[in-house]
């Protein structure tokens, strides 16, 4: 399991989500700011060995039964192959499902990632959603330098780190003020979300196998021996990362081979 949480200082703000819980119902109505993700591994059915029987069924047939208990320690080449050469359905053989909270614009980008993923997200139809929201911490590179396609990010200034979140910090509970004003007039949850922003924090469930996983993670991760560059967005490479810790620790050795062959799905 892995759940960082952290909180971004300045008066009146409340302990980040997963930290205190609010004391009263005049509290849990109160703006809460994170500079953090919450990724969390609920369930999974996957280790190195769910690659190997599915692999051999294509030269052992009835046989590879043999195989599903197998050590997949004394098959490390098998698993290279299969990634060198990227034979890719073997490593579908597997499932994890990770609980996700993180804004709003991390999971429009996520959802992006249509093939081998499941997705449930809370709904801001069925239920009033939390005064949750993000907000950039003093280690977001805050500035873009360059043209597009050939940019880079900066750290910025004192003055543009204060800038943004005085600013971030200051729309959001603007917006949760205007939400809960149409709430209170009785107007539907459905019409009253539509003032809050992307910086809104959400949750879900997401359902994956590794090769959907490894396909995420070769865009959504910035590596220097990766075979393809990708430049993602720092609070999708934040879930990212914390996914692929998970995964790494249920399939050392897939993982192992994915690095070793450039960090591209097979």
């Amino acid at each position: 399991m892995v759940s960082v949480m952290s909180e971004t200082p300045g008066a009146g703000t409340a302990p980040a989500v997963g930290a205190v819980l609010p004391e009263t119902a005049a509290d849990a109505l109160q703006p809460r700011f994170r500079s953090d993700v919450t990724v969390e591994l609920i369930k999974q059915v996957a280790s190195d060995a769910d690659v190997l029987f599915a692999a051999r069924v294509s030269t052992k047939g009835e046989s590879s039964l043999d195989d599903v208990n197998a050590d997949p320690s004394r098959s490390q080449g098998l698993l290279n192959y299969l990634m060198r050469d990227r034979h890719g359905t073997p490593f579908e053989h597997n499932s994890m499902t990770f609980f996700v909270s993180a804004p709003i614009f991390v999971f429009r980008e996520f959802m992006r990632h249509r093939i081998g993923f499941s997705y449930n997200e809370e709904s801001g139809r069925y239920r009033q959603l939390e005064p949750v929201f993000y907000v950039p911490g003093p280690d977001r590179l805050l500035v873009q330098e360059g043209k597009p396609g050939r940019y880079i990010f900066t750290p910025g200034t004192a003055e543009q780190h204060a800038i943004a979140e005085r600013a971030t910090k200051a729309a959001c509970e603007q917006a949760y003020a205007a939400y809960l004003e149409m709430l209170s007039a009785g107007i539907a949850r459905e019409v009253a979300r539509g003032v809050l922003p992307v910086a809104t924090f959400s949750s879900m469930y997401v359902t994956c196998n590794a090769r959907s996983l490894m396909a995420l993670l070769s865009l959504r991760t910035r590596h220097e021996d990766s075979r393809f560059p990708s430049f993602p967005q720092r609070e999708i490479e934040m879930v990212a990362e914390r996914m692929e810790a998970e995964w790494a620790a249920l399939m050392p050795l897939t993982h192992a081979a994915f690095e070793a062959h450039g960090r591209v799905s097979p």
